[in-house]
């Protein structure tokens, strides 16, 4: 099985991760990122290397399906089954269980021991109360006090009246412990490049919001207006000429039904699924989608997650949400590649992206100060009255044509406008380095960073490197260090250790022998960093010097070694391939020793 970067990146967080913390991680990659592989690769190393026993959870059985599909392909002979009640699979004590939360919810019981259980699309694990996957995770439990819960999704939030992370101390979830971004899977040529345009806006003054939601009733009743959906198809065919498949979220049923005869009026080929679409039909509907026989699937609900068609290169979105969540998801359709496919065409006729702003710009903000929640961040935008771009509620001037607003808030109006669907490229600068400092940095968490200065002529750039810190943080520490040191076996797990404080010196040479402190480690001879608009500038890229300054980091290396043991540095050879320590539970779950 070969992954791609980021998914081995991924499964060694994961592993890191349950070495060395107590709680239960999350890895957060985009829609269409390929998290059914990464979760057949994580199950397949449990039993494999560790004889460990895995259980993963979906909400729907076209992701049980399609998950235990794709580790039959990638493992054919995979000791794998299914439990699923649609799916007329009732499978109990395979080394791997795909199941379907709704079947399994209250037979906890009836499966025996696991070790591991990867929940898809872990947004949906209730962050209080019981609630199907809270009620099996408990069971569970209570056959295996020490089972580890892994969560896989694109949207580590939930909406509660305000978008929530799913992360925290008192969730099921605990930390996020891997994160692949979209603008850099893109970049690297894994996801599918989007663009944005935007049509009629219907008019929401009358809809009320109700626990953080529009209220559904009102807001059809305005998505329905005399003469709106169809201008609104119209406008859609004609920017979708050429393009091959779409995908149209509506709001209800009679919103659904209404966009469909309307494009079925122009001679489009178009289905409609929702909630209550009987099961075989609804099968037959998505196949002749998938298999091009069908050019517009229209969909209430339905398609928003784990619907896996990567040749769609239109989403349109004629349903508002407040939710950054299920904006995302419905973007998210678009993200996949496929041959002939060179982009995807997004189609906001609901506003969400003027509300959300860019998918890629969602972020989970991590607590500044103990006793904090953390948020979810969007970043909306406003839209300039002379030119329609659209920009950052913060900027004064407009980029495009010079416009100086008045006031920092924006006034919306009925014109459409061109929203970028992808925030856009941030300035950078590069800077000379003439030397780094290392020193130890504790914030108001109160969690030791190591602090890197970098000296760039009269400039100081502050780094922090969050060794100790658990999940995403460590991750890319771990990353930072290797990139310097990348014969290193173990990575500091202290400040302490990493710059060589006194008292800790002889330990750490004892319990790794070839690992570099701080001051040993290569130095860039320049970075890159961006200039935003607002906020501090971030550093995007090294270039260090060629191999000679990696051979004089071995040089530096050898000569620790051979001064500390008192012998021949030769003796001490390095390894050059990283030992990844399995976690406590497998350890215990083999009897205490690896295979």
């Amino acid at each position: 099985m070969i992954l791609r970067p980021y998914q081995q990146q991924a499964v060694e967080a994961l592993w890191d991760y349950l070495a060395h913390r107590e709680g239960n991680p999350a890895l957060v990659l985009p829609t269409g990122a390929g998290k059914s592989p990464l979760m057949a690769a994580i199950a397949r190393e449990a039993v494999e290397k560790w004889g460990g026993r895995v259980g993963v959870l979906a909400h729907v059985q076209e992701l049980v399906e399609q998950n235990a599909d794709k580790l039959r392909t990638l493992w054919p002979e995979a000791p794998a089954g299914i439990y699923a009640a649609g799916l007329k699979r009732r499978d109990r004590f395979d080394r791997i269980l795909f199941m379907q939360v709704q079947s399994v919810a209250a037979r906890a019981h009836q499966f025996g021991k696991f070790d591991l259980l990867l929940v898809d699309e872990a947004h949906r694990i209730p962050l209080k109360g019981e609630g199907m996957y809270r009620q099996f995770i408990a069971e569970a439990r209570r056959f295996n006090p020490r089972l580890r819960v892994i969560g896989m999704t694109a949207t580590p939030y939930r909406l509660q009246g305000v978008a929530v992370p799913v992360c925290g101390a008192d969730h099921i979830l605990t930390e996020v412990a891997y994160e692949a971004r979209v603008g850099d899977l893109i970049r690297d040529g894994f996801l599918s490049p989007l663009t944005a345009k935007a049509g009629e806006r219907p008019d929401l003054s009358g809809v009320h919001v109700r626990g953080g939601e529009y209220v559904e009733a009102e807001l059809a009743r305005a998505m329905t207006a005399p003469g709106l959906v169809e201008r609104t198809i119209g406008d859609l065919l004609a920017r979708a000429a050429g393009r091959r498949a779409g995908i149209v979220f509506c709001v209800n049923v009679a919103h659904a039904e209404a966009a469909l005869a309307a494009l079925r009026a122009a001679g489009e080929t178009a289905t409609l699924v929702h909630g209550g679409t009987p099961k075989a039909e609804r099968v037959a509907l998505i196949e002749a989608f998938k298999a091009g026989r069908t050019r517009w699937m229209v969909n209430v609900n339905v398609l928003s997650e784990g619907f896996d068609a990567p040749h769609i290169d239109c989403v349109a979105m004629l349903r508002p949400t407040k939710s950054p969540g299920l904006f995302y998801q419905q973007v998210g359709r678009g993200f996949r590649l496929a041959p002939g496919k060179t982009d995807c065409l997004v189609l906001d006729y609901a506003g969400n992206t003027l509300e959300h702003g860019p998918v890629d710009a969602i972020t989970v903000r991590k607590p500044r100060k103990p006793g904090e929640a953390a948020k979810v961040e969007t970043m909306p935008a406003k839209q300039c009255p002379k030119c329609d771009a659209l920009v950052a509620l913060g900027i004064r001037t407009c980029p495009d044509c010079g416009h100086e607003f008045a006031v920092a808030k924006p006034e919306h109006n009925d014109k459409p406008a061109d929203a970028p669907i992808l925030s856009g490229p941030v300035p950078t600068i590069t800077l000379a380095v003439g030397a780094v400092e290392y020193a130890e940095h504790i914030g108001k968490s109160g969690v030791p960073t190591l602090r890197v200065t970098y000296r760039c002529g009269l400039r100081r750039i502050n780094e922090y490197v969050c060794l100790e810190h658990g999940g995403f943080a460590r991750d890319k520490a771990v990353q930072w260090w290797r990139r310097r040191d990348p014969r290193c076996t173990q990575v500091p797990r202290t400040v302490a250790e990493a710059i060589g404080n006194p008292g800790f010196l002889s330990a750490l040479r004892a319990k790794d022998a070839g690992r570099l402190l701080a001051r040993d480690l290569p130095r860039p001879i320049s970075i890159t960093l961006t200039q935003p608009r607002s906020g501090y500038p971030e550093i995007v890229a090294y270039e260090f010097a060629p191999d000679a300054a990696r051979e004089s980091a071995d040089g530096r290396r050898a000569a620790n070694v051979a001064r500390d043991a008192g012998g021949d540095a030769d003796e001490h050879a390095v390894r050059s391939v990283r030992e990844v320590r399995p976690p406590d539970w497998l350890l215990r779950a083999v009897g205490g020793s690896r295979p």
